[in-house]
């Protein structure tokens, strides 16, 4: 019996089962991220165990968190696409989607920090991890939630685009020259396939997504130490042990409350065309955190420093698919995601053992913090330079086109630009070409 065919529609639904997919890739937070991130509660309980320094026992947690962020490898398969299917259910309130969905992993963080410190006192560290083992299954009913969504923009063939009077000669010349690439394409799809090809992965080479990318390097190197190294930080510094799983319980709670409230904040009018200096702030804020972190040496310190550490944090993560769907647009979200998290996992697996390597070199936390600090710092100044660079090129090819007295008309489709200007040499046009897509993307 054929399978019926999904109705498609004309964007996303702003509602209905997608706040179950909300929840879905709320319960898949937890069970991912939030685990991840408890990780470091046994950091001192392996140490003990195997005998081994920092350096050597964050490897342990580098390759948790590498796996989690890597396409095809451990929660991945189950985080990443979880994450691009809320962005295909929601455009107009997308910020507070992601935003409670990604509360799960600061919820997961504050009631599972408590609990996995006292599964370790009753079943030593084997038993937790066995009883948490048995909890990330849940993530087999998460899955049944995600319910696929066909919209229009994902099923437009190459046949249908190049019909399309706004379509520029260029690109239906470049379209159909793509389409005779190679015989086996012709026989099987003809235009479509390699339409589709291009069209899925043209976001890496858009400037907007390659200055995002190296930022998301800094940011992944700054952020991941911190989560590995608190509780053993803490209890260096005569934090008890409870007292350090609490620390971890607090930025878990607050990281909620940085989820929700950004995400709700973002999604207003008046910062909507701001999400980008929101989110570079609040990488900012974080790199200062850090900064700081080395001369708070007690528990009455540390408190607000979990509380600061936790808002920006829960900020920016839920911020990261919506700009990234900002810049890529929602029908090349999925990939640019898969993408965005790859990079997420290099500084994942290297950062940890580096700042080990730091602590045990020089006897202190002092110089794993700090270069945490400045990694964040520089991803947001990266960001911040780029936007401001972005800007002025605008102004100045603004200014331009009215010295000139030519008047510009520029077409849309989502993923290019056409201008008929000819005054404007071909660096510009490609400017004005990216810069119309930002645009579009908005």
């Amino acid at each position: 019996m054929a399978s019926p065919r999904r109705a498609r529609h004309a964007g996303p639904p702003d509602g209905g089962w997608g706040w179950m997919i909300v929840a879905g890739c709320f319960l898949v937070t937890i069970c991912t991220r939030a685990v991840t991130r408890c990780i470091s509660i046994f950091f001192v309980e392996f140490q003990a165990y195997f005998g081994q320094d920092y350096a050597r026992t964050a490897w342990i947690h580098s390759i948790v968190d590498c796996a989690t962020m890597l396409c095809g490898l451990g929660f991945a398969l189950c985080y990443s696409p979880a994450i691009a299917m809320v962005g295909k259910y929601f455009n107009k309130r997308k910020a507070l989607a992601y935003g409670i969905a990604m509360s799960g992993s600061g919820i997961g963080t504050f009631i599972l920090a408590p609990v996995v410190q006292l599964l370790i006192e009753q079943f030593s560290w084997r038993g937790a991890l066995l009883i948490l083992g048995g909890f990330v299954l849940n993530l087999c009913v998460c899955g049944a939630l995600m319910r696929p969504i066909a919209l229009m923009e994902d099923h437009k063939t190459t046949p249908e685009f190049l019909e399309q009077d706004y379509v520029p000669k260029a690109q239906k010349r470049d379209l159909k020259r793509m389409s005779v690439c190679s015989p086996l394409i012709k026989a099987w799809s003809h235009e479509c396939l390699c339409y589709c090809s291009w069209k899925e992965y043209d976001f890496l080479l858009m400037p907007g997504f390659m200055v995002l990318a190296v930022s998301v390097l800094f940011m992944a190197y700054g952020c991941s130490p911190l989560f590995v190294y608190l509780v053993p930080y803490a209890l260096s510094v005569g934090v008890s042990h409870h007292q350090a799983a609490f620390l971890m319980s607090i930025l878990g709670v607050i990281d909620i409350i940085g989820n929700i409230t950004f995400g709700w904040l973002t999604d207003r009018r008046c910062l909507k065309k701001h999400r980008h200096f929101c989110y570079l702030f609040a990488v900012g804020m974080d790199g200062l955190c850090c900064l700081f972190l080395p001369v708070l040496q007690n528990f009455p310190l540390l408190v607000p420093f979990s509380f600061t550490f936790g808002y920006f944090d829960g900020a920016y993560v839920t911020l990261i698919p919506v700009v990234t769907a900002d810049v890529v647009g929602t029908s090349s979200l999925s990939s640019a995601l898969g993408v965005v998290y790859f990079l997420h996992a290099i500084p994942y697996l290297v950062s940890p053992p580096v700042a080990g390597w730091l602590v045990d070199t020089t006897g202190s936390y002092t110089a794993s913090f700090l270069l945490c600090g400045f990694s964040m710092i520089f991803s947001s100044t990266l960001l911040c330079f780029a936007r401001l660079a972005k800007k002025i090129k605008r102004t100045h090819l603004g200014s331009l086109t009215n010295e000139t007295g030519t008047k510009q008309h520029i077409w849309t489709n989502g993923a290019i630009a056409y201008s008929v200007t000819a005054e404007l040499d071909q660096k510009d046009v490609e400017f004005l070409a990216a810069d119309a897509n930002s645009y579009s993307n908005r």
